[in-house]
């Protein structure tokens, strides 16, 4: 059922891992006519909607976007992940920090409402590893970590301080088959898939051990949408909300693999994404989504897997 707001949506980073389902499922919400992606110059065969190209980074030009479109919602999903960001750190800061203040601002000067991800990635070693809380120690080791807990705050800052509508989500790790993984260390759930079939072994770059959360992507969306939808006197937490749905290690995930494609032979060689996914919490507390406005996943390891094999396997044979 499409919404009868009168909603005009700006969605950076479109093409990314989440915003590559986020954009349709806005499109199938509000009309095809009302969602505007913020393109790069290579723009994916599935994308059929209206497109404007510029950079978070710079503010008149995204001031002119909001301008020229009549923009009222921004979902700014742009950024640099975890293990690309260590790679480029100043670049990681650059596009994460300045684009997220570049929206903040404009959402001042135009009343936008915002979404904006965080992620786990703001929890660090000293984060207690098993159903972190909300409200915990937060002292991330990765310069996306840095930029994901900056953010959080700066975006508490323009609520309290100018009454912006933004909202944000801690995401765990995202499961999905539409889009390639990302340079995300939780994107080994992602390539073990497109490995499998492709190739029928893996090598992880993780331990078998290692246990993260996790969530399939039709969930992440219908959180985020139930968020971005949810009263404005329901949202009672303005830098991220903690989110969760499943936690499974390396080796869990394996074996569930394995129950629909019995030959694949996995190994496992960890390397520097190894210590970020040590520095991260095994299981997440979200009982306060739930509470505020009524989060509830749909996707277990087993329909998952079964999910994504199916869906995999049909986008591989094309």
């Amino acid at each position: 059922m499409k919404s009868v707001r009168k909603e005009r949506i700006l969605i950076t980073g479109p093409f990314g891992q989440i915003g590559s389902e986020l954009v349709p499922a806005l499109q199938e919400r509000y009309g095809k006519e009302n969602v505007i992606a913020l393109g790069h110059v290579t723009i994916p065969d599935w994308y059929d909607g209206k497109m404007v190209t510029g950079d978070v980074r710079h503010l008149d030009s995204m001031k002119k976007i909001v301008q020229e479109n009549s923009i009222t919602q921004i979902y700014h999903l742009a950024s640099l992940l975890s293990a690309t960001g260590e790679s480029k750190p100043s670049m990681a800061w650059d596009i994460n920090m300045t684009g997220l203040k570049n929206v903040l601002d404009l959402a001042v000067e135009f009343r936008l409402r915002v979404f904006w991800p965080s992620s786990i990635a703001v929890f660090g070693p000293t984060t207690p590893k098993e159903n972190t809380p909300q409200s915990t120690v937060l002292e991330p080791t990765t310069m996306y970590g840095v930029t994901k807990l900056a953010g959080e705050v700066l975006c508490q800052y323009y609520h309290l301080k100018f009454g912006v509508d933004v909202r944000s989500l801690r995401y765990p790790g995202i499961i999905s088959w539409k889009a390639e993984p990302g340079g995300g260390t939780t994107d080994y759930a992602v390539t073990i898939f497109y490995d499998a079939i492709q190739k029928g072994r893996y090598e992880c770059f993780v331990r078998e051990s290692t246990v993260l959360p996790m969530m399939y992507m039709d969930d992440a969306i219908k959180a985020t949408l139930q968020l971005m939808e949810a009263p404005s006197n329901k949202i009672k937490v303005r830098t991220s909300y903690n989110l969760a749905a499943i936690s499974f290690s390396a080796k869990e995930l394996e074996l569930e693999i394995q129950k629909k494609m019995p030959g694949l032979k996995v190994t496992y060689r960890p390397d520097n994404r190894q210590e970020i996914a040590d520095s991260w919490p095994m299981s997440i507390d979200d009982s306060t989504a739930r509470g505020d406005w009524g989060w509830k996943h749909d996707f277990d390891l087993p329909l998952m897997t079964k999910v994504m094999i199916e869906e995999l396997t049909q986008k591989l044979s094309r």
